[in-house]
């Protein structure tokens, strides 16, 4: 009897932790599944259907759409969220057997069909991390598709990550396991108080069955500095990730139309839940202007 991975992976108690997170977005909130290419894609939506759309992205690692729920409410009063679990990452978007995205093109053509199945032609549209490395060069390779641009905490977009980083993070990377997660989030967010629920969804997030995720080189300098749109850059003081400084200065050097602001207090992993009220304010300021 062969087992698969997904098989042998718990997704019922993956499930149970993604629900209770869920819950603690608005009442209103609504699921979609959007078929694309690449599979199916899960989408958390909310706000009222005829306001403005706003995409939502999840970071890597065990990050979904549910970790934007401590932003959903305030965001949702004057847009129509749309909050995306990434295809072969943990969450409930179901890739296609051996079609997942490969390329940064992938990723683009995915987000396309995202877009077209949730009937959006052009929305503002943002990310967290990874998710916010996925937002940018979506934005660089369909700029029509894109009204307005924000990165929460970018990686792998301004600067690299610090060598401390990536070595606190390896042993999760090369064996996931709750506690290994447990661990490396404690260190990175300094100890700091975190969610018990989200906490635990990220727990039961080690070992999910998912693909290699598209990387590639940081953003042609070129390319930046020819993205004609506003962008809003919120970064984590506190963050371990890499270097605050490093990745203002050259934003600012490269983005014509950027606004950096500094979240006080916090650090990469623990955005978007954990984040304080600066986030928010700022995140809606920048859209209605």
């Amino acid at each position: 009897m062969v087992v698969s991975m997904r098989d042998a992976y718990d997704l019922d108690g993956f499930r149970m932790a993604y629900d209770k997170v869920m819950a603690k977005w608005p009442a209103d909130r609504e699921a979609l599944r959007v078929p694309t290419p690449f599979g199916t894609t899960y989408v958390n939506v909310c706000g009222p259907r005829d306001a403005p759309p706003l995409i939502l992205l999840p970071g890597g690692g065990g990050a979904t759409s549910a970790s934007w729920y401590a932003q959903a409410a305030d965001l949702a009063r004057e847009r129509r969220i749309h909050a995306v679990d990434l295809l072969g990452a943990p969450g409930l978007s179901v890739p296609a057997a051996g079609r997942h995205p490969r390329t940064v093109a992938d990723l683009t053509a995915w987000l396309d069909a995202v877009l077209d199945g949730l009937g959006v032609a052009a929305a503002d549209l943002g990310g967290h991390s990874y998710g916010a490395w996925i937002a940018l060069h979506h934005a660089l390779r369909a700029p029509t598709r894109v009204r307005s641009l924000f990165l929460l905490d970018p990686t792998q977009v301004f600067a690299g990550y610090r060598p401390a980083y990536l070595l606190h993070a390896l042993p999760m990377l090369l064996r996931p396991t709750p506690r290994r997660v447990r661990a490396f989030l404690e260190w990175e967010t300094g100890g700091g108080d975190l969610d018990p629920d989200w906490l635990r969804l990220q727990e039961a997030a080690a070992g999910f069955p998912s693909s290699k995720p598209v990387t590639g080189p940081r953003p042609a300098p070129e390319a930046l500095r020819g993205l004609d749109m506003p962008v809003l850059l919120l970064l984590a003081r506190n963050s371990r990730t890499h270097d605050t400084n490093e990745v203002a200065t050259r934003a600012a050097g490269l983005l014509p139309r950027v606004g950096t602001h500094v979240l006080p207090d916090v650090s990469h992993h623990a955005l978007p839940h954990a984040a304080p009220p600066e986030l928010g304010r700022r995140l809606s300021e920048f859209l209605a202007g």
